[in-house]
């Protein structure tokens, strides 16, 4: 199953600039290209939302390649474990999001 994570943002514009210079940084460590999709955002109380859906070639990856770090999270399945390693990352480069995964 693909991973779809909602993302919330204050500041969409520099944000998601920063998620697709991430993104494309980590889809050069796992050999996985054109492995994600962005939905077009929204706007609620000052947040803007979007999707960030990730194809099984940048997923599989991700989570082989990063796969000891992604079990130390704690949470109740894979996804989520997924979600929370996802998050860190992109706040580690600069994002200051949320995120969780959408159903």
């Amino acid at each position: 199953m693909d991973v779809v994570l909602e993302i919330g943002t204050k500041n969409y514009l520099d944000d998601l600039l920063t998620i697709k210079k991430a993104l494309s940084h980590m889809e050069s460590l796992v050999d996985g290209y054109n492995g994600y999709t962005l939905s077009e955002p929204s706007s609620k109380f000052g947040w803007t939302f979007f999707k960030l859906s990730f194809k099984p070639n940048l997923q599989n990856g991700i989570e082989e390649k990063f796969s000891d770090m992604i079990m130390k999270y704690q949470a109740n399945d894979q996804y989520g474990k997924f979600a929370k390693f996802m998050t860190d990352y992109f706040i580690s480069k600069g994002c200051d999001i949320k995120i969780k995964i959408s159903d």
